[in-house]
């Protein structure tokens, strides 16, 4: 692995964006974080039939009570969106030795993303994560993924473990990798991406495996070309979990960036249902573990207006970019089934608004799209800042 990380093919950057995020009402009244958010080293090479992608996570470091983000959970955190574990991703691929001009297939292991939804949100162009990060993609887990791409078209399967970390340092319980799977096509012409998934996870909030398997689906539409205006980017969602038929959760949600020279205006849109879970008593932005169908007080619905801008600047160090940016995102939050949590009195109001500034930093080599392994990695476009 070490031979393949020095291969003349490499490529290797870092990101990270100190940042101010105040949010209103939330749990306690407000709350505001000075913390530098997304720090990440990541590099690729490849060496023959063999590739390589990696992404280390600091926000175990640099994050280690979350970012406050009105709407998101996942990973024990509510409200908060949670630091990611060191190795967000390390996956080597096999791919075909003799390349076929019609036919490619690669074989992946590692840990990392499932073959399963869109990008990760830290990939895409708003600083605060959506709300339905853990309903639109499989992260972190221990995953072996086949995929065979015939022109525009890119057939995926994985196998991993259904079990989500609860902390920065936690690997996946490899006791349990194979209990789930999940399925991905994508159709890719000319800048324009059509995908489906499914898949099917066992107990991904209870790490002994006793909660309730989550059957999933997924399908979006994805645009990065260049226009006259400058570059383009569209995304837009729509995925439904169904907990054994004791809850279910559907999420829509679209976003667009115009990248014109060195400005770069984004707006996203999102609704998005969620699952309420009892909070620890000495942290409401944390949930109770282990957790099990017992910890859901009910649902509620959370539709959230995001628009921001980034600036890019012309400031000089060393290999570093810097971009200035600015964000803010509404919510509505709505009951939507249960009776023991309402969300007008917990807040303080049905409306809650997060003002978000922050530096871009970024050096060396630009992000990769993470989850896009060996032949699914071929013919997608990449990081879109």
């Amino acid at each position: 692995m070490i031979t393949l990380l020095l291969a003349a093919q490499a490529a290797i950057g870092a990101h990270a964006i100190p940042s101010v995020t105040r949010a209103s009402p939330v749990p306690g009244g407000s709350r505001t974080d000075v913390q530098i958010i997304q720090s990440a080293l990541h590099g690729t090479a490849r060496r023959g039939a063999l590739s390589l992608q990696g992404t280390l996570s600091l926000e175990g470091l640099t994050m280690r009570d979350g970012q406050v983000t009105p709407g998101a959970w996942g990973e024990g955190y509510i409200d908060s969106r949670h630091p990611h574990t060191w190795v967000h991703e390390l996956v080597v691929s096999l791919g075909d030795p003799i390349s076929l001009p019609v036919v490619r297939w690669s074989l992946s292991a590692g840990k990392g993303f499932a073959a399963y939804g869109s990008d990760d949100p830290m990939g895409r162009p708003p600083v605060l994560f959506p709300a339905n990060h853990h309903w639109s993609q499989v992260l972190e887990r221990a995953m072996v993924t086949g995929a065979v791409r015939a022109g525009p078209v890119t057939l995926e399967g994985s196998l991993f473990n259904g079990d989500e970390p609860e902390d920065p340092g936690q690997w996946p319980d490899f006791s349990r990798f194979g209990d789930s799977w999940s399925l991905r096509g994508m159709l890719a012409v000319r800048g324009v991406e059509l995908q489906l998934s499914r898949a099917r996870v066992k107990s991904p909030e209870h790490r002994q495996g006793a909660g309730l398997e989550h059957l999933m689906w997924h399908g979006s539409a994805r645009l990065d070309r260049d226009a006259r205006a400058g570059r383009v980017y569209a995304l837009v969602e729509l995925a439904r979990v169904d907990e054994e038929g004791a809850f279910e959760f559907g999420t829509a949600l679209a976003e667009a960036q115009l990248v014109a020279g060195a400005h770069r205006p984004y707006l996203r849109f999102e609704r998005t249902e969620r699952p309420e879970e009892t909070r620890a008593l000495e942290d409401p932005f944390r949930g109770v573990r282990p957790h099990n169908e017992n910890s859901n007080l009910g649902t509620t619905r959370w539709t959230t207006y995001t628009a921001g801008y980034g600036r890019r600047l012309p400031w000089r160090l060393g290999p570093a970019r810097f971009e200035a940016i600015g964000e803010i995102m509404y919510a509505h939050v709505t009951r939507v089934t249960g009776i023991v949590f309402d969300p007008e009195p917990f807040y303080g109001g049905n409306d809650l608004w997060t003002l978000s500034v922050g530096l871009r930093i970024g050096a060396g080599a630009p992000m990769p799209r993470m989850g896009r392994y060996g032949a699914a990695a071929g013919h997608t476009n990449g990081h879109i800042h």
